[in-house]
């Protein structure tokens, strides 16, 4: 079907291919070592057309043999990105004798699940990957027309090479096959850094005819985007089709080597770094789906030379996502360019997320998570390569830590004037590598323990030992069965020194012959049914696992005292659900009440609370959350919903429902492990202010006189 030109050419390309013949088929000769910035027009030749802009310094010169230097001599780049070309289908291609000048290894695209730095693994991310060296921090989100590159936050490493003016300056060139990529080059902001832009518009040899022609004009970097295998895959990656485009675009690559080396026979001056990637994974339909899973986050790094940080060369596509980030990433792209180039920052100026690969130190993988303590940032990375040599932190470009050689974990210990939400750019720096890492904290000022959290306390259970005991002696708590004990202590509460201790981790796997699992509270007299009770809180800390793998389907039971089948069942419950959200719910077996929306991070504890106010008949939930600070919101209740708040009155399922049997009848939904800490409960409403100086204060309600 026809494409639309997502900017107006300037010229037919009945006219274009004729000034091509007239004018720049054949490019100039400056000799080696010249400093001239003039350069040829790019036209059409051969197959291909394209939409050509001019050159931004303008200026043609007398034409000459192709093949010979039309530019200056020394290192010169070549940056090929494939769109729909998976690692395994490269590997078949050298396998059959093709592209076998190049080293291939596999690499990894994305960004991290479950931080900022995840992003699409569709090519217009991808692309603005390539160009900038970083994340999702770039601005580009999704596969449309309307994104553009944030250049104020991430310059791209053409504007990088731009800077340079003496003793010449560098010449960049960028041909594009996808709508994608023309429209992010067309983007002003980043065309003002291109010296020679050409739009093919689908058409791959109109690619390989205009990358060729800037290489023989002697640019020095040249980038160029193949888009063919992806367009054949949807056929399925096993299909006639797709090998053959793979075969085909293989070879069109071949001819862009070989352009190479005769320019390189001519000059043996000129020192080429070549670079084939492809922007994304596939799945095994063919398709970008744009998820986090393996196959689309494996992409790969070709080069002509050897790259000491580039690891896992000739090696089999990696079988889980842990391997697969030990990789090297789509971000070290950018930097080993610049590197080549001799435009690679400062180590402490970087701003890039990747490493230049060429260096000796390999700082990888740079992760930041907020402390326990609401007030530090945690900070770790991998290091592989020379490890023997100091590692360096810097916060915003300022110098904070020097660690001993091998350090690979640091904690930054934040000082802010009040609470909020703070970002930071860390810089890590080991040897001739640094990497850097965005981190965001939900700050909060270290706080006391609000002392009026005694009054009124009915239940609590420190869950510092096994069996569980309720502190006052009023209630217990146990497995709904005795032969699926589901209980065991974890070390990592979520408390901050000197009140670390145990938390109860309750695995829902662990189940007996009829299905029953989870742990069970039983009050000895339940506030929800208690008439002379007017209000009660229920409060808690909780962790997910590492991907809220119990959020999928009908949801997991955080805790409950009804059948969770349905939220109309009368009791009350809390429900964790996709995306990580936490919903409360109240029923009354027909009529039913929520408070839904609340977010929690994956794998890192938050404050859960819930208030019910029998006679005010109002239910309000807290969800505190060290990323995304406090979350709160409320339902109207009904007096038909709080005379059934005692649910089953069987006492309160953790990890499960009234019944003990929730995953067993909702087979769809995962069972596993969730972790509890400090479980009260009140016969009064907290406030707000109390709530929050748990969360504030992280330290066990048992540090509290009684």
């Amino acid at each position: 079907m026809p494409r639309t030109h997502l900017y107006s050419r300037p010229a037919p390309a009945w006219k274009a291919g004729l000034l091509g013949l007239a004018t720049a088929l054949s490019l100039a000769a400056c000799g080696g070592g010249g400093g001239s910035n003039n350069l040829a027009l790019v036209a059409a030749a051969g197959s291909g057309s394209g939409t050509t802009t001019t050159p931004a310094t303008g200026g043609t010169t007398p034409p000459t043999t192709p093949g010979t230097n039309a530019g200056h001599s020394g290192p010169k780049v070549l940056l090929v990105q494939v769109d729909g070309m998976t690692y395994a289908a490269l590997r078949q291609v050298q396998a059959a004798g093709a592209l076998t000048g190049l080293r291939a290894a596999p690499a990894w695209t994305g960004g991290i699940a479950g931080t900022p730095s995840a992003q699409p693994t569709t090519t217009g991310p991808a692309f603005a990957t390539l160009l900038t060296g970083t994340w999702a921090r770039h601005g580009v989100a999704f596969d449309s027309a309307d994104q553009r590159i944030d250049t104020a936050r991430t310059p791209t490493l053409l504007a990088q090479l731009r800077q340079r003016t003496q003793p010449f300056a560098l010449q960049t060139g960028v041909v594009t096959s996808s709508p994608v990529a023309a429209s992010l080059g067309a983007d002003p902001a980043v065309a003002a850094a291109i010296d020679q832009r050409v739009d093919c518009t689908g058409d791959d040899a109109c690619v390989t005819t205009r990358t060729r022609q800037l290489i023989e004009a002697g640019l020095d970097l040249t980038v160029a985007e193949y888009g063919a295998p992806a367009r054949a895959a949807t056929d399925g990656l096993g299909s006639t089709g797709y090998r053959a485009s793979i075969t085909a675009t293989a070879a069109a690559v071949q001819q862009l080597l070989d352009t190479i080396a005769r320019r390189q026979a001519n000059d043996p001056k000129e020192d080429w770094l070549v670079l084939l990637t492809a922007d994304h994974g596939l799945d095994a339909f063919g398709s970008a789906t744009g998820s986090q899973s393996l196959d689309d986050k494996t992409s790969f790094i070709a080069s002509n030379k050897a790259l000491p940080s580039l690891p896992a060369v000739n090696d089999a596509p990696p079988a889980d996502i842990a391997t697969l980030l030990q990789a090297a990433a789509a971000t070290d792209i950018a930097p080993t360019v610049l590197q080549h180039l001799g435009m690679l920052p400062a180590l402490e100026q970087r701003g890039y997320d990747g490493i230049a690969l060429q260096a000796g130190t390999a700082v990888r993988q740079p992760r930041a998570v907020a402390g326990t303590d609401k007030a530090s940032l945690v900070l770790s990375w991998t290091l592989a390569g020379n490890t023997q040599l100091p590692v360096k932190v810097y916060r915003d470009g300022t110098l904070i830590a020097t660690l001993p050689a091998a350090s690979t974990r640091y904690t930054d210990n934040i000082q802010a004037a009040a609470d909020g939400l703070y970002g930071y750019r860390y810089t890590v720096v080991a040897g001739d590598s640094a990497t850097g890492v965005q981190a965001q904290i939900a700050y909060v000022k270290p706080a006391l323990l609000a002392t009026t959290l005694v009054q009124g306390l009915a239940a609590y259970y420190p869950l510092n030992a096994l069996p569980t005991t309720d502190a006052l002696a009023a209630s217990t708590m146990a497995p709904w069965a005795s032969d699926a004990a589901a209980g065991s202590l974890v070390s990592d509460d979520p408390f901050v020194a000197p009140y670390k201790g145990k938390a109860l981790r309750v695995d829902s796997t662990i189940k007996n012959a009829s299905g029953m699992s989870g742990y069970r509270l039983l009050q000895g007299t339940d506030v929800a049914t208690d008439n002379s009770v007017a209000a009660f809180t229920l409060g808690f800390w909780l962790r997910t696992d590492a991907s809220c793998s119990q959020g999928v389907s009908n949801g997991g039971t955080v805790i409950g005292n009804k059948n969770y089948t349905t939220g109309a069942n009368a009791g009350l419950a809390i429900g964790l659900f996709g995306g990580c959200e936490i919903r409360f719910n109240v029923g009354a077996g027909g009529s039913r009440a929520d408070s839904n929306g609340y977010k929690l991070s994956a794998g890192q504890w938050a404050y859960v609370a819930v208030v019910i106010d029998k006679a005010n008949l109002r239910m309000t939930g807290y969800v505190l959350d060290p990323a995304l600070g406090t979350q709160t919101g409320s339902a109207t209740l009904t007096s038909a919903l709080v005379a059934q708040l005692g649910g089953l009155k069987n006492g309160i399922g953790l990890n499960e429902d009234g019944t003990g049997l929730y995953y067993q009848r909702e087979t769809s939904s995962p069972r596993g492990a969730m972790d509890f800490d400090d479980v009260a409960i009140w016969r009064r409403a907290l406030t707000a202010d109390e709530i929050a100086s748990m969360f504030k204060a992280a330290q066990p309600l048992s540090t509290l006189p009684r």
